[in-house]
């Protein structure tokens, strides 16, 4: 209850900072609540990266080290193979050896907090901190490589580790695919957003008393890029380097993404127009969601609750959006339809997920390669429906 009042206490400093999903993510999370309830999924848990809901709520929960997909480990092989890697992580942090490989984070940690030479950085505590997420990120990689190099020549299949696939790293990315699908996604945004913004702006008419735009949307419409761009910058963050601050910021941004576009959906698919209406529709989901990113943040992150809480804001934005194309004579409605049916079956690339092909393609990075073409159809509908209302509002208007 604490948290539920500091939330709403901050609702007027965070409404304009969290960031919402496309429609599409949603969707995709309305879907994934069937398959995660009903059809056991072989290989544990997947781990997704912006927000995107789908992959990131099957992430931790019941992962384990060393399961291998689809079949059960033997209880001593399974110790086996969780001691085994432990122990090289546990002597790579101390030694920062590890077969060939030698980590310097970990061989400079001493040095960086006793030197009295050293320069002043090397003694703050983030400083410090960020060294040490460094050491032990490099030696779970390593040691994960040098296993599955191992495994490989024993012919056995990769295993999960800490919830995700074991993936080869490019430069600095630990999840190289993910990651530039990530910020192609961003970019989708970007170019959507900049289209919807010239034409609203340039090619439709303006208000001729106070040269604003007839569309009622277009601020919000505006706010939902803004934060989507956010989201995949998160996303893309998190994919590229994996510790506690980019999975929370990554976290955060997904759900703060996804109760935004629940509001959004909510005003556009109940024609909500007036300022206290759409307060009264905002007010107590902007506060429940604030107070959800403090719990995960400052007190739990709670895995299995926020997927109980993306599922549940799913299930209403599928269930909103999917009325108003069935009810509507919208002359883009059946794009909001593809969306749909394309969403579902996008779905599919994380229920039947698989390991990385070559250690890079897995089902989750594909699933970021089939949101690109959703998202730039979205951003082609909100740009008729900018059309369409305008073209309407000027007819009423003479």
């Amino acid at each position: 209850m604490t948290y539920f009042y500091f939330g709403v206490t901050y609702y007027y400093m965070v409404c304009g900072a969290i960031s919402l999903h496309g429609p599409k993510l949603l969707l995709f999370s309305c879907y994934l609540h069937l398959f995660l309830f009903e059809l056991p999924v072989a290989g544990g848990h997947g781990r997704s990266a912006f927000g995107e809901v789908i992959g990131r709520l099957r992430s931790r929960p019941g992962s384990r080290l060393g399961e291998q997909p689809g079949r059960r480990v033997g209880l001593f092989s399974h110790i086996a193979i969780l001691q085994e890697y432990r122990t090289c992580v546990k002597e790579c942090q101390n030694t920062g050896i590890t077969g060939s490989n030698i980590i310097s984070h970990c061989q400079s940690r001493d040095n960086d907090s006793t030197s009295a030479g050293s320069s002043w950085y090397t003694h703050e505590p983030l400083y410090l901190q960020w060294k040490q997420q460094n050491c032990m990120t490099d030696c779970r990689y390593y040691c994960m490589i040098q296993r599955e190099e191992r495994r490989q020549l024993g012919g056995l299949s990769p295993v999960k580790y800490h919830g995700k696939w074991p993936f080869k790293r490019v430069s600095v990315f630990q999840e190289p695919l993910s990651a530039a699908l990530s910020a192609l996604n961003l970019l989708t945004h970007f170019i959507g957003w900049l289209s919807f913004f010239l034409q609203v702006n340039y090619r439709l008419p303006l208000r001729p008393q106070t040269k604003r735009t007839y569309y009622e949307y277009t601020g919000l419409w505006h706010i939902y890029a803004i934060l989507s761009l956010n989201a995949w910058f998160w996303s893309t963050i998190f994919h590229t380097r994996d510790i506690d601050l980019t999975e929370k910021m990554d976290y955060s941004s997904a759900v703060a993404q996804l109760g935004y576009s629940l509001i959004l959906t909510l005003l556009r698919t109940f024609n909500v127009k007036d300022e206290a209406g759409r307060v009264m529709f905002a007010a107590p989901i902007l506060a429940f969601v604030t107070t959800h990113i403090l719990y995960l943040n400052f007190y739990e992150l709670d895995y299995g609750w926020n997927m109980k809480v993306c599922v549940a804001m799913g299930v209403v934005h599928i269930v909103a959006w999917t009325t108003w194309a069935v009810v509507t004579h919208h002359p883009s409605r059946f794009k909001v339809w593809i969306v749909i049916f394309g969403g579902a079956l996008a779905v599919l690339l994380e229920v039947y997920d698989f390991p990385p092909y070559k250690g890079y393609a897995d089902a989750h990075s594909l699933w970021h390669a089939s949101t690109i073409p959703l998202t730039y159809l979205w951003w082609t509908f909100v740009r008729d429906d900018a059309e369409f209302r305008t073209s309407t509002l000027v007819k009423k208007a003479k």
